[in-house]
C-alpha cells in the first residue's frame, strides 16, 4: 500500500515536471523574440538618448538636456519591457500589468522616497529655471558657482574652490540668493572722516574718486552718503554699481577702496582712528600719584592706624597699654 502511495506520487511529480517542460519548450520562441525585443529596446533607449541631447542642448541648458534625456532613455526602456512581457505571456492583458505596474510604484515610492523627492525636485527647479549652470548663488549659508543640476542633487564649486552637493529638495525648499542673475550688483563700504572736515566736500571727493575707478558703473552711478555720526569721526557710506561675478566685484571693491583713500589725502581730510577716553578711578590716581597703598585687587588701603599695626612683644602699644 505504501510503495503505491510513492509510486503514485512519484508519477505525479514526474508528470508536473514533464508539463513545465512542455510549457518551456513551447514558450521558448516567444522567450527569444522577447529576449531580442529587450536587447532592442535597450539599443533604441540609448538612441533616444542621445537624440535628445542633442536636441535639447541647442535649446535649454546642458543640465536640461543630460536630465530630460537619460529620463527619455528609461521611459523609452520601460515601455520595451512592458511589450516583452506581453509577447512571453499572451494571456497577460496590458491592463493587467498596469495595474500590477501601479501597485508596485505605490510599494517604490515608500522605499526610495527620498531618491524619488529629489528627482521631482531636480525636474521642477529645471523646468522652472531659477538659476542655471554658471550662476553663482547661496543656498543654505553654502555660497558658489553651480556646476550642473543632477537628477539627485546640485552641484557647487564654492568660492575657495571646494566641491558641493546640495539635495535637490533642499535647494528646492530654501531662500535662494542667485547673485549673477542682473547685470550688476550694489557694493558698499564706510569711511570715517574727522568732524573738522565737511562732509560736503568729502562726499563729493569720494564720488569723483568712484567714478575713475575701473569696472564701477556710469549708470547707476557711485554716490556718497552720511550714515552715522560716530563718537570720533563722521562715518560716509560709498556706494557704487559693478558686474556681479565676486572675483570681479571683489575687485572693484578694493581698487574702489584704494581709489576714495587716495582721493581723501590729496583733499586734506583727515582719516582719524577712534578716540578712546579714559577715565581715571580712585585706585588709577592713587597709582599715579603714589600716595597710598593699594590691594592686590586694586582698591585704596584704609589709612594705617598705629594703634592697631602695632605687633605684641615688641615695645608698641597694643589697645592703649605697653607691649610686653
Amino acid at each position: 500500500m505504501i510503495w503505491a502511495q510513492v509510486g503514485g506520487s512519484t508519477e505525479e511529480i514526474a508528470g508536473s515536471a514533464r508539463s513545465i517542460l512542455d510549457t518551456v519548450v513551447a514558450s521558448s520562441p516567444r522567450l527569444g523574440i522577447a529576449l531580442l525585443i529587450v536587447a532592442a529596446g535597450w539599443g533604441t533607449s540609448r538612441l533616444v538618448r542621445c537624440i535628445l541631447h542633442r536636441s535639447l542642448r541647442r535649446r535649454q541648458t546642458p543640465s536640461f538636456a543630460q536630465v530630460m534625456s537619460r529620463i527619455g532613455g528609461w521611459l523609452t526602456f520601460g515601455l520595451t519591457i512592458l511589450l516583452a512581457v506581453a509577447v512571453t505571456f499572451p494571456s497577460v492583458k496590458p491592463v493587467d500589468v498596469l495595474a500590477g505596474l501601479g501597485f508596485f510604484s505605490v510599494a517604490i515610492g515608500f522605499a526610495f522616497q527620498d531618491i524619488l523627492e529629489n528627482t521631482l525636485a531636480g525636474v521642477l527647479l529645471l523646468f522652472r529655471q531659477p538659476f542655471r549652470s554658471g550662476d553663482q548663488i547661496e543656498v543654505n549659508e553654502r555660497a558658489g558657482t553651480v556646476e550642473a543640476i543632477t537628477i539627485r542633487e546640485t552641484r557647487i564649486r564654492t568660492f575657495d574652490g571646494q566641491l558641493v552637493l546640495i539635495p535637490n529638495r533642499d535647494v528646492y525648499k530654501s531662500v535662494i540668493r542667485v547673485q549673477t542673475h542682473f547685470e550688476l550688483r550694489r557694493l558698499a563700504f564706510v569711511v570715517g572722516i574727522a568732524y573738522e572736515n565737511d562732509p560736503a566736500d568729502a562726499t563729493r571727493v569720494i564720488v569723483a574718486a568712484l567714478a575713475g575707478v575701473e569696472g564701477v558703473a556710469a549708470d547707476p552711478g557711485p554716490e556718497a552718503l552720511v550714515s552715522e555720526l560716530g563718537p570720533s569721526t563722521v562715518q560716509i557710506e560709498a556706494r557704487f554699481w559693478t558686474a556681479p561675478r565676486q572675483r570681479d566685484a571683489l575687485g572693484v571693491l578694493a581698487g574702489s577702496i584704494m581709489a576714495v583713500k587716495a582721493a581723501l589725502d590729496a583733499a586734506g581730510i583727515e582719516l582719524p582712528a577712534d578716540i578712546v577716553v579714559l577715565q581715571a578711578a580712585p585706585s588709577f590716581r592713587a597709582a599715579v600719584q603714589g600716595d597710598a597703598a593699594l590691594t592686590p585687587g586694586g582698591a585704596v588701603r584704609a589709612e594705617s592706624d598705629p594703634r592697631r599695626d602695632a605687633v605684641p612683644g615688641t615695645g608698641d602699644l597694643v589697645d592703649g597699654q605697653p607691649g610686653s
